[in-house]
């Protein structure tokens, strides 16, 4: 009983001297860290010879560097975020798709594609003629006075109902699910088309003249329209002929600019995003004070990344302005501006998440006295934990002391990972970006949990020895 007794203290002393350590090695880590900021002083001749210890960039010049190289990172990330996005979303068949064929099924777009097909017909099928010249061919059988003059007053509603018939057929027509499956089809054989117009294509499917008028053509849309006509038995639709209709959805002076820039930003939408990030990292290695760069760096980004959806905001209600209600409606012009710009505003998002994410775990991993607390308080809980589990048999053993001297590998190997995951991952989103984050910081957890420090208590022990933790 008395040895079992002395095995509980001592395992009771172990726990408590566990986290008294982890407590110092917090405090060890924020006196290294100020360390580096503190002038080496020389030291006498008899002095013995120092330990080899990485000495601080003490210059003031490295600060200016780091703040240089981070600064050129910051302006020119929303760059990148946009050469990206010109890159990965138009450029890819797949993403071009799904980025436009939502639009088929709104309402707003649906009842300007169905106003647009209707005016277009009307303008090239003269129904009132078409219907006066049908009166007077049975006027011409030879019908009473009485018979003629009623037949005058069926001339107006035979011409009404006729549009109305040719607006019921293309409004059934753009809300089924035809129109849809046609619209989607299109978007995917014409996408060549699409990089051509961007590309000042003269004769692609989607048009920007020398005025800056961007429109969308009607062609395959009043084709099929037509053949629904005839197939209800209007009889005069066979005389729709092929209609060369285009929806100008946008007119701006700048953008003829803008298909330059687009060359421009497929060009350098591959290696522009690491550019970016090069400079940022590199601010952060060459800094002083790492841990102030990163979150400086971090910090600034998520503001740079907020300002640029802030720009699209303000372009927003800037297009919607040009647009309506010359062009087309304030909803139709809300929608298709939100849905062109889906993709860019997730990689937006994401980023920023991603920043504040950084600044998080850099904030928690620095020297501040919070952080210092915080740290100190989860290694304390976790040897807590630890020690409870030993004193019921659970332990993790060899594996756990050898999962201890190979922390720092550990460590680096998850956020390797997790960096991996954010990088290459695409699409990227902020869920995505969260719960890498979280599973980083769960496995974090588990791996600090699972290590099993070596406890060394001396042979001849006694109550005043203490118990090291190596």
């Amino acid at each position: 009983m008395e040895a079992e007794e002395q095995r509980r203290e001592q395992a009771e002393a172990a726990a408590a001297l566990a986290a008294e350590n982890a407590a110092l090695r917090a405090e060890l880590e924020a006196a290294r860290s100020a360390a580096e900021t503190v002038p080496i002083t020389p030291l006498d001749d008899t002095s013995p010879p120092p330990a080899r210890t990485r000495r601080p960039r003490t210059s003031r010049w490295w600060a200016v560097l780091s703040a240089f190289l981070i600064v050129i990172g910051l302006i020119l990330a929303p760059t990148a975020v946009i050469a990206s996005w010109a890159k990965n979303q138009l450029s890819s068949t797949e993403t071009f798709v799904a980025t436009f064929a939502p639009l088929a099924d709104d309402p707003a777009v649906q009842e300007l594609v169905t106003d647009q097909v209707v005016l277009a017909i009307n303008e090239k099928v003269d129904v009132e003629g078409l219907t006066d010249s049908l009166f007077d061919g049975v006027q011409e059988l030879g019908l009473g006075p009485k018979a003629s003059a009623a037949l005058d007053l069926l001339r107006a509603p035979a011409a009404a109902g006729v549009q109305s018939l040719i607006q019921d057929a293309v409004t059934r027509f753009v809300e089924s699910d035809a129109f849809s499956a046609i619209w989607t089809q299109a978007l995917t054989v014409t996408h060549t088309q699409v990089l051509a117009t961007l590309n000042g294509d003269e004769n692609a499917a989607i048009g920007i003249d020398a005025q800056g008028q961007i429109g969308v053509q009607l062609a395959p849309i009043i084709e099929e329209v037509k053949k629904v006509l005839v197939n209800k038995g209007i009889g005069f639709a066979a005389q729709i002929p092929t209609i060369d209709k285009t929806i100008v959805i946008a007119q701006s002076d700048q953008a003829v600019l803008a298909q330059s820039l687009y060359g421009v930003a497929v060009g350098v939408g591959i290696w522009l995003p690491w550019v970016a990030i090069a400079f940022l990292i590199a601010g952060v290695i060459v800094a002083r004070r790492r841990i102030v760069a990163l979150l400086g760096a971090s910090i600034g980004l998520a503001v740079v990344m907020i300002l640029l959806a802030a720009g699209l905001g303000v372009g927003r209600i800037v297009t919607i302005a040009n647009l309506a209600p010359a062009i087309m409606s304030a909803s139709a012009a809300g929608v298709i501006y939100d849905q062109v710009l889906t993709f860019i505003s997730a990689t937006i998002t994401a980023v920023t998440v991603l920043a504040v994410t950084v600044a998080v775990v850099g904030w928690l991993a620095s020297s501040y006295r919070p952080a210092v607390k915080l740290r100190a308080l989860f290694l304390g809980w976790v040897a807590w934990v630890r020690t409870a589990g030993e004193e019921r048999g659970v332990t993790t053993g060899r594996f756990g002391q050898w999962l201890y001297r190979q922390r720092v590998v550990v460590r680096v190997l998850i956020a390797v990972i997790a960096a991996a995951v954010v990088l290459f991952v695409r699409p990227l989103s902020p869920a995505l970006i969260i719960w890498t984050a979280v599973i980083a910081i769960v496995l974090l957890g588990i791996s600090e949990l699972l290590q099993r420090p070596v406890v060394t208590v001396p042979e001849e022990a006694d109550e005043d020895t203490p118990v090291v933790v190596a």
